[in-house]
């Protein structure tokens, strides 16, 4: 008879229950040794909403949508649907904005971060996925730098975007491993517009700070005051005497992409003179 096949090349097994805690801790190892291969120690996460497309593009579906409305006539059945597209797509324009500036902070986060004469080497690190994490591989890329994605498998969303640095480039199962990942090597990050994941995302690092589960300095930027001014009204919770009004300086609120380059470099720069 054949030989047994060996536990550890059962995949049936790997993948049952029973295997769980296994599978849990490959997410832990894997990446930490191809961290430790590719000399990653420091990033600067960039997360946002995966829905927001560049510029260019959403400058392009306005453009078109406006198009196909104008050409269909004024009695058509169709048309309802035609206008819920242009609203769809101007809504789109409106938030493309943060694509770009994403990018163009990343780039320049980037070439100063893994350029660094006698200090630590920052990279980028995202979700790996469209919208604001595109943006953000994407700058660092053009910057000519290595960078990280940790991507998540989800039944709605393709892979990683085509910018991650493919040595880089992570697929996760479990949300609370890839979290870890992204908080472990952090030592600042940049939250721009974003949806519910965007606001786990925040949420769990800003109770790990406030509570100090997160004792290192970690400097995070709120990207787009109109936005988190709407969204996120931290002041109302000091006022209802939910947080402490202290708790309002674990952010920085930027619309600037000037601003946040220099409020994050400088917040890093002197966590190289502390030794941090």
């Amino acid at each position: 008879m054949p030989p047994a096949e060996k536990a550890y090349k059962n995949l049936s097994f790997l993948n049952s229950p029973g295997a769980r805690h296994i599978r849990i801790l490959c997410e832990y190892e894997e990446p930490r040794a191809r961290f430790r291969e590719h000399g990653i120690r420091d990033t600067i996460v960039m997360f946002g909403s995966a829905r927001v497309r560049s510029g260019e593009q959403a400058a392009s579906d306005v453009r078109a949508a406006r198009r196909e409305l104008e050409s269909e006539p004024a009695d058509s059945t169709h048309r309802p649907y035609l206008e819920r597209t242009l609203v769809q797509a101007e809504r789109a324009a409106r938030v493309a904005v943060y694509y770009d500036q994403a990018r163009e902070l990343s780039k320049r986060l980037a070439a100063w971060g893994t350029s660094r004469k006698g200090g630590r080497q920052f990279h980028i690190c995202s979700g790996a996925g469209p919208g604001i994490m595109e943006a953000a591989n994407r700058g660092a890329a053009e910057a000519g730098a290595k960078n990280v994605g940790l991507g998540i498998s989800l039944p709605f969303e393709e892979a990683a975007n085509a910018y991650v640095s493919p040595e880089l480039c992570f697929e996760f199962h479990y949300f609370f491993m890839r979290k870890y990942w992204f908080t472990y090597l952090a030592k600042a990050m940049v939250v721009f517009p974003g949806g519910f994941g965007t606001m786990d995302e925040l949420f769990e690092i800003l109770t790990l700070r406030q509570t100090g589960k997160v004792k290192k300095r970690l400097p995070m930027v709120l990207f787009g005051r109109e936005y988190w001014d709407r969204v996120l009204n931290l002041d109302a919770m000091v006022e209802w005497g939910v947080i402490s009004e202290r708790d309002l300086l674990l952010v920085h609120r930027t619309d600037s992409v000037d601003d946040a380059y220099e409020f994050l470099t400088s917040q890093l720069s002197t966590d190289d003179k502390e030794g941090a």
